[in-house]
């Protein structure tokens, strides 16, 4: 659960002597096997205060590779744990450039500084005292947005005080410490939240394992994935996307790359036997219905109309693709023969339609050779199938 910060806390750490305390304290190792002896040191030093200190730096050690900026922010566990990456965050604010923005659940303010950063007027709201306060911190400690106006207050999310304003939530996912796809289990409810902001424009970061066949949403669902790890959905109403479009992938990389794709995007590709190579989209298109529409773009087919894997005879750019080499039916005692002869050793398996568990194959087949190899394990009609491939690559 972590600390729980009191607003004398986040006075404290956000003030000059907390700033040295923090960097004095962040010159340990903080690790299991010095936990002890760091805590008791720091105690011994700044006595109340320590563990305000010692969880602030594991937190900012924790955030560095999410939050790009948070090297000086303030946090609470559980809302660092919530808060949307940098990048996610920066992509949404892209969208929203232009706009005055509120923020009906700003937390920490991880999506204010983005905001901040392309909207003329941005608003944070959220019950919490000691989170807008660190949001209040975080802000001025970010150098990009240190002095820009953003107004923060204490508001309900679910009682609107602004208008004109398009309105942002990320309603939390977690109930009793474990995350929810519930949508009324979300705090606030997403369909409290829907029906409080009616009629506005509105986008509400959401879990991306919701049943969107089961949602009544008449805007856009985007599902957006990082460096090949799908991170979330947002809702866009009506006003915030673009004509036609009710599903968009967003697949973002640390690099700086963005690909987007929508369902306004041709989906029309040929049925052919598999080709030379097994392509596995990212999960941000599987997860947006957005499959065929990929293979399109690239000229790709599909191994089963019903099964995500594409096929091709080439990888294009920055695609994760298995070049085939064997074609054989699912008999683990032939399966066996052929991988020993081939002296397989390493063996990443991937299965999509098919009741197989990766893991108690591997240990059945007792493979102890040199060479590394994939399978791929699928469904093609009503057979189960199983490609031998080489390893994976990025196409080039």
């Amino acid at each position: 659960m972590g600390y729980g910060f009191s607003r004398e806390d986040v006075d404290f750490l956000g003030g000059a002597a907390g700033r040295a305390a923090l960097a004095e304290v962040d010159g340990l190792e903080l690790t299991p096997a010095t936990h002890l002896r760091d805590l008791e040191q720091v105690r011994r030093r700044y006595d109340a205060s320590a563990a305000a200190l010692v969880d602030t730096v594991r937190l900012r050690r924790r955030a560095a590779r999410k939050l790009l900026d948070a090297r000086q922010w303030l946090f609470t566990d559980d809302a660092m744990q919530q808060a949307t990456p940098t990048l996610v965050a920066r992509q949404r604010a892209r969208r929203l450039a232009g706009r005055a923005v509120h923020d009906v659940t700003c937390s920490i303010g991880a999506e204010l500084v983005e905001l901040a950063r392309t909207c003329p007027s941005v608003i944070g709201s959220d019950l919490d005292d000691v989170r807008l306060a660190m949001a209040a911190n975080n802000l001025s400690a970010t150098p990009t947005t240190a002095g820009r106006a953003v107004l923060l207050l204490r508001a309900d999310a679910l009682r609107p005080v602004t208008v004109g304003t398009v309105v942002v939530a990320d309603p939390a996912r977690r109930t009793e410490g474990r995350r929810t796809n519930d949508p009324a289990a979300l705090q606030p409810p997403l369909p409290d939240l829907l029906s409080a902001y009616a009629g506005r424009d509105l986008a509400v970061k959401c879990a991306p394992g919701l049943d969107f066949d089961r949602l009544d949403w008449a805007g856009e669902i985007e599902v957006v994935s990082l460096d090949g790890a799908v991170r979330e959905a947002c809702l866009w109403s009506p006003g915030l996307t673009d004509t036609g479009v009710t599903r968009r992938a967003s697949v973002l990389s640390s690099s700086g790359a963005v690909f987007e794709l929508t369902d306004a995007d041709t989906d029309e590709i040929p049925e052919r036997p598999p080709g030379e190579w097994i392509i596995d989209p990212d999960g941000a298109v599987v997860r947006a219905g957005l499959v065929r529409h990929y293979a399109a773009r690239y000229g790709l087919w599909q191994l089963d109309p019903r099964i995500a894997y594409l096929t091709g005879d080439s990888v294009p750019a920055g695609m994760r693709g298995f070049r085939v080499i064997d074609r054989m039916e699912l008999r683990e005692k032939t399966l066996r023969k052929e991988l020993v002869r081939r002296d397989c050793g390493a063996l990443e398996i991937l299965v999509r339609g098919v009741d197989v568990d990766p893991d108690a194959l591997r240990q059945r087949l007792k493979l102890r050779g040199a060479q590394p190899y994939t399978l791929v394990i699928t469904r093609i009609g009503r057979a189960a199938s199983v490609f031998l491939c080489t390893a994976h690559r990025d196409g080039h």
